[in-house]
This record gives C-alpha cells, structure tokens and sequence, in this order.
C-alpha cells in the first residue's frame, strides 16, 4: 500500500502530465492559482523530502507529458539538477508544440521550442 505522500505526490505528477497552461502564480483579477499551478508545488514541495521519487517522477512527465508538462518538469529539474535540467531544456528547445502561459493577467500561447530557447539564454 502507497503512503499518502506517494499518493498526493502521483496525483499531482498525472496534473502535471497532462497540463495545458504553464502559471507559476495567480492568474487573472483575482489572482487565482490553477489546479495545474498547485500540483506544481506540491511537487516543488516534494523535492525537499523525496528528491529521487521526485527526479523520478519529472523523468515520467518529461517522457510522457504535454508540451505545458514537460516545460513544469524542466523547470523543476532546474533545482534537482542544474545541469540535467539544461539537457532537458537543449532536447526541448526544437519542439513546435504550442501551450497557454499565464503571467499574472496577461494570458498568451507560444512554442515549447521558443520557451526553452529562452530558459536557456537566462540560465
């Protein structure tokens, strides 16, 4: 049987996985975090306890996660790993795929590709 932390921490991976927006924070007037953003944490939260369950778990949302996904698990890779985190954001930065992004009020789509591309020059 899966303790609860292994249960809570699987159930926001699968949001993760299957994430159509990428927001770190609130988004629109009210400021409201999306599911998506608060398993974001969760896992965020993860790393301090279960750093290889976690690894383990962005590798899985890295293989079989949405464009939106696999940007949240490279970019959580960033504090596991800094520089299999850059190996990430080298393989995505080609990806066309489109995703929403939120930032704040301002809501916007682009590629996986531009979005690596810029997490790397800034890293």
């Amino acid at each position: 049987m899966r303790k609860a932390w292994e249960r809570e921490l699987g159930a926001a991976v699968d949001e993760l996985v299957a994430a159509d927006t990428l927001a770190f924070g609130g988004v629109g007037i009210a400021g409201t975090l999306l599911p998506v953003t608060e398993a974001y944490h969760r896992v965020e939260a993860a790393l301090g306890d279960h750093p290889e369950e976690v690894r383990r778990q962005l590798d899985r949302v890295l293989a079989d996660g949405t464009p939106a996904g696999r940007a949240y698990a490279a970019t959580l890779l960033e504090r596991v790993d800094p520089e299999v985190a850059r190996a990430a954001w080298t393989s995505l930065r080609d990806d066309p795929s489109e995703f929403t992004t939120f930032v704040g009020c301002v809501m916007d789509r682009e590629t996986l590709g531009t979005y690596a591309s810029r997490r790397l020059a800034a890293a």
